[in-house]
């Protein structure tokens, strides 16, 4: 049988700084392009409410996303199981974060280690447990969720991580939920585990975010553009500068997350969640540095056919108009960003890298690649 350990973890507290505001927020298209399309209640969609306490399994939950999740799901009465492998902390006190806050949630959280590709121990454990909902927010492929779904024939709701990189690239945007999927992009493994959940008769919800930031981000989102403003360096963009993306930070994902809990009209639907506004790679730049209280940093602009850069990664975005309609969670869920771009990035830099800690040590490799080569017009 699987044994559920209650963490206790003593670590020093920090002192909550305050953001650096500005009247930043990025560029919003005209209404014309938002998706106006009516939402419908597919067939044998369950009805369930959010009352009550539910024991809920968190697949994941130290690293960033299920970070601020647990927190939330714990502070609204629920019973909140982390399965981790447990090789970081299960808990840690998060920057801003009371003494008393950490105390309350790191003695109410619970763990269950193991491997989730150990498909019998996944099995095993969580029949043994029984689980009302499970959050999976690391989950990547349809094989991976499969033990799950059989260990737990009664389960209430999956509410599943997704991305909105499964959407087919497409001239016209933004992307909505409706939107014909890509079945060939690098997120195939979350657009089967859809097709997976609907076919097993689940009642499911799916979270398609874009690209997501805030403190204790580990993919190279903001923070490339912190270490090059930290270091006074020149800021390489690839082509024009004005192609046109998304970001939504991940305290307004958690809490979309907490919105679908128990909610009849997030059975069986899949809702795009980032920021309100849109934004081009140049303005995103610009955002960073008056976020983190920079000055305006110089912008070079490249084209990136001209350059080899082996297996480095130039630039943290794709090179192309990339960002999702918001508007059926607002409209569906009665969800709302809380953070403007810039508060979100002050709230990440002063929370995290304005405090000297990040995931990944400047490499500035294929910058000096760019910065010494003529720079090409486009």
């Amino acid at each position: 049988m699987a044994r559920l350990v209650v963490q206790h973890l003593n670590q020093t507290s920090f002192s909550l700084l305050p953001s650096s505001l500005s009247d930043f927020n990025g560029i919003r298209l005209t209404n014309h392009i938002q998706c106006r399309r009516k939402v419908c209640q597919p067939k044998g969609a369950l009805h369930i409410t959010a009352s009550g306490e539910k024991k809920i399994l968190l697949m994941g939950g130290t690293r960033f996303i299920g970070v601020f999740l647990a927190r939330l799901l714990v502070r609204e009465g629920h019973q909140v199981t982390l399965f981790t492998r447990g090789k970081a902390a299960i808990t840690q006190q998060l920057p801003g974060e009371s003494d008393e806050d950490y105390a309350e949630f790191s003695s109410k959280v619970l763990h269950l280690k193991g491997d989730r590709k150990d498909f019998d121990f996944v099995k095993t454990s969580l029949t043994a447990e029984g689980f009302d909902v499970v959050y999976d927010i690391n989950g990547r492929e349809a094989v991976e969720v499969e033990p799950i779904l059989d260990a737990l024939p009664n389960l209430q709701q999956f509410i599943y991580c997704s991305s909105a990189g499964v959407y087919k690239k497409s001239d016209i945007l933004p992307h909505c939920e409706i939107d014909e999927v890509d079945p060939k992009s690098r997120h195939k493994g979350k657009l089967e585990t859809e097709s997976l959940l609907d076919s097993r008769g689940v009642n499911w919800t799916s979270i398609r975010p874009v690209y997501i930031y805030g403190p204790l981000n580990y993919n190279p989102v903001e923070e490339w553009f912190f270490h090059r403003l930290k270091a006074g360096r020149p800021i390489p963009i690839p082509s024009s500068g004005i192609q046109i993306t998304q970001l939504g930070h991940v305290k307004d994902l958690a809490t979309a997350f907490l919105l679908v809990l128990g909610n009849e009209k997030a059975s069986k639907q899949v809702f795009n969640i980032s920021g309100e506004k849109y934004v081009t790679f140049d303005g995103l730049a610009k955002a960073c540095a008056k976020a983190a209280g920079f000055p305006e940093p110089e912008i070079v602009h490249y084209n990136p056919k001209k350059f080899d850069f082996g297996k480095k990664k130039a630039f943290p975005f794709r090179d192309q108009h990339f960002f999702a309609s918001i508007e059926k969670a607002k409209s569906v869920l009665g969800w709302k960003p809380e953070f403007s771009l810039v508060e979100g990035l002050a709230d990440s830099y002063n929370l995290d890298f304005g405090r000297g800690t990040f995931r990944k040590e400047a490499d500035f490799t294929t910058d000096d690649m760019i910065l010494g080569k003529s720079l090409v017009s486009v």
